[in-house]
């Protein structure tokens, strides 16, 4: 039998990496700031002293926006767990609902038509939640009505739903007279933390705490769902109560993590795999794992993409892909893993 890394130890020591992460990803951007000024910014901030040459940079822009990046990785990893055990599907991940594109449609109409002006600076992220809201609700109401929210309803509605949105966002962007808007739209749906604020930060690193908190209220129930619905049933679980729940709380968090950053890839289908080659399948421990270790993967997918071509910035979707596919790879090349009972 595979021998698991131990559980606790393993969580505190990325919760560890995690902080160190976030303070050492503040002395790289566009001006490279020592570590020890960054650490000084930030506890004349938390001291109460008057702010220094560099508390503009690591506390007004860089701090928010690493932080962003631990609440979008988290969020986007326990998500991936959750949509993974929902349809009993190792591709699976947060996006395969259609609630991707359909943030992408809200997203393209507000920036290729101005609409939700109103909303200024949020415009953009007004649009990607109400895109995503209504794609949740339709795919919903689709499955519902098919019959129920079984997994291969849920799968087959996703990717048609989302091919068909996307071509809604093709087409805006097809027919808009602004030169920029394609380039802007494409940056956008490849992902970003840039415009992480202070303000910004609460709602969905709320929600991602009230996610985590949830599912792992009810992990008996989850390992159940992933061995099967039959299983879970003869347990005593409400297999179609659990579904709606999990579908709609992962529908709402999705929603939100796509408003804040965009279409962020592969953090959601890579990470929850790489919880479960160190730990075991049990929910009751990949979700922490997942969580940390998404949070600790972004912070530094975000540096690269800061640093790598300065002073331009990657999109975030570009460096997960780059770097998550050979790491994934190469972890499933060198232990034996099984989902679902498949090897």
């Amino acid at each position: 039998m595979k021998r698991r890394l131990p559980f606790w130890p393993l969580v505190l020591a990325l919760a560890v990496v995690a902080v160190l992460s976030v303070v050492g990803s503040l002395a790289f951007g566009s001006e490279s700031i020592p570590v020890a000024e960054v650490v000084a910014a930030v506890t004349d901030r938390l001291g109460g002293v008057a702010p220094g040459r560099w508390d503009v940079i690591v506390w007004e822009l860089r701090l928010p926006r690493a932080l962003m990046a631990v609440v979008v990785g988290a969020g986007l990893a326990i998500a991936g767990a959750g949509m993974q055990t929902l349809v009993r599907n190792p591709l699976a991940d947060p996006y395969l609902l259609g609630i991707s594109s359909g943030a992408s449609v809200g997203a393209t109409a507000a920036i290729t038509t101005g609409a939700l002006a109103g909303f200024g600076v949020h415009a953009v992220s007004a649009g990607a939640l109400l895109g995503a809201v209504g794609s949740a609700v339709l795919i919903f109401a689709i499955a519902t009505a098919q019959g129920g929210l079984t997994p291969l309803r849920l799968v087959l509605s996703g990717v048609v739903l989302s091919s068909g949105l996307s071509a809604i966002a093709s087409l805006l962007v097809f027919l808009s007279d602004d030169a920029r808007a394609a380039n802007s739209v494409m940056f956008w749906m490849l992902g970003s933390v840039g415009g992480a604020t202070w303000e910004k930060l609460w709602i969905p690193a709320a929600l991602v705490g009230v996610a985590a908190a949830g599912m792992l209220a009810v992990h008996r129930w989850l390992d159940a769902l992933a061995a099967g619905p039959e299983t879970a049933a003869a347990l005593g679980v409400d297999v179609a109560g659990l579904r709606t729940t999990l579908f709609v709380g992962l529908s709402v968090l999705v929603g939100v993590l796509v408003a804040v950053s965009g279409g962020v890839g592969f953090v959601g289908l890579i990470i929850p795999h790489a919880a479960r080659l160190v730990v075991g399948a049990r929910h009751r421990v990949v979700l922490p794992v997942a969580a940390v270790a998404g949070a600790v993967f972004l912070v530094w997918v975000d540096v690269l993409a800061r640093v790598a071509v300065r002073p331009q910035e990657i999109p975030l979707g570009v460096v997960t892909g780059v770097l998550g596919a050979p790491l994934f790879l190469l972890l499933m090349g060198r232990v034996q893993y099984r989902f679902g009972g498949e090897r």
